[in-house]
């Protein structure tokens, strides 16, 4: 059959299909959903997610949850389990067990065997009359209608529903523990995203070079000043060395448009006062933010009011921040 034509609207379908069913599990969060994420807080162990199949993929990504929002995880394969890896769970530990049916020959095996460890168990199904949801301490109710497949027989809409409400649970703890943006930072220190979290602009100033000119600076100086240290931009201090503004190459431009004669020049001429600054133990995300914002490719870094150093645009570049 072609169905070529048909191609957006099945996709559509697809994606209304598990929308909806996702929607639904709000339906389901209730006192067992909170007692579960309790009790998770209280455990002195791990969580560890187990699954079979296509749960065991779903059962992975959860782990990778958990472990970077506060909540130390493993993962344990169903299969694997009775063959040596039931090991891993102690006594202290809390399994979730997740299954679409569970019902399944593998889970039958595994549950006596994990309650016999004593530790507690959630399941997290879309069959709450199951063996593993009447054998489980706690239920996280994941039930859906049917799959977005057509034969309602590959799991789409159920392993959705799973891996949602267990974003919901993680989400929980994490407020729970409040923890915060700095936490998450030192658990992904690398790419990117870590260093959107870890990085701060007194890891970067000093790579540049520190281009600065009293207030009576003459022209010569000041151009001196902006072409040795490359950076387009000079600031203005007084003779205490706090920061009263700045000078870019934009400002000498406009200077020599608009006068004829150039001498008695002086940097509190040109300069832009009280210019745009960010603290040295400021995140460099924040420059970043600042610098779109503003249309600007470089930053005074001071101290207390202090002149420290310029971070620049480039600088963000070759870290990866944009």
């Amino acid at each position: 059959m072609n169905i070529t034509k048909n191609i957006k609207n099945i996709a559509k379908n697809v994606l209304q299909q598990e929308a909806a069913a996702v929607l639904k599990l709000a339906d389901y969060i209730n006192d067992e959903f909170e007692a579960c994420v309790q009790a998770i807080l209280a455990i002195k162990g791990r969580v560890v997610v187990t699954g079979i199949g296509k749960s065991a993929n779903i059962a992975t990504k959860i782990v990778a949850t958990l472990n970077s929002t506060g909540t130390p995880a493993l993962f344990m394969h169903a299969a694997d389990a009775i063959h040596g890896d039931l090991g891993m769970i102690q006594s202290e530990d809390f399994v979730i067990c997740l299954s679409k049916s569970g019902n399944t020959p593998e889970i039958k095996v595994l549950v006596p065997l994990l309650k016999r460890k004593g530790a507690q168990l959630a399941a997290l199904v879309s069959n709450i009359d199951s063996y593993l949801a009447q054998q489980a301490d706690f239920v996280l109710n994941a039930t859906i209608e049917k799959e977005a497949c057509p034969n309602n027989l590959a799991p789409t809409t159920s392993t959705t529903a799973h891996l949602a409400l267990a974003d919901a649970l993680a989400v929980c703890l994490l407020e729970a523990r409040n923890f915060s943006s700095e936490d998450f930072g030192a658990l992904h220190p690398g790419g990117s995203l870590g260093k959107r979290l870890y990085l701060k602009v007194d890891d970067l100033v000093l790579l540049n070079a520190a281009p600065k000119v009293l207030v009576d600076a003459a022209l010569k100086e000041i151009i001196i000043e902006i072409s040795s240290k490359r950076l387009g931009a000079t600031a203005v201090v007084d003779a205490q060395g706090e920061l009263v503004g700045i000078i870019t190459d934009g400002d000498l431009r406009r200077m020599l448009s608009n006068h004829e004669d150039l001498k008695g020049i002086h940097a509190q001429d040109i300069m832009t006062p009280s210019p745009l600054t960010i603290d040295v133990d400021a995140y460099a995300a924040e420059a970043l933010t600042i610098m779109q914002q503003k249309n600007i490719t470089q930053l005074i870094v001071t101290k207390s009011g202090t002149f420290v150093g310029f971070v620049h645009l480039h600088d963000l570049l070759k870290e990866g921040l944009i």
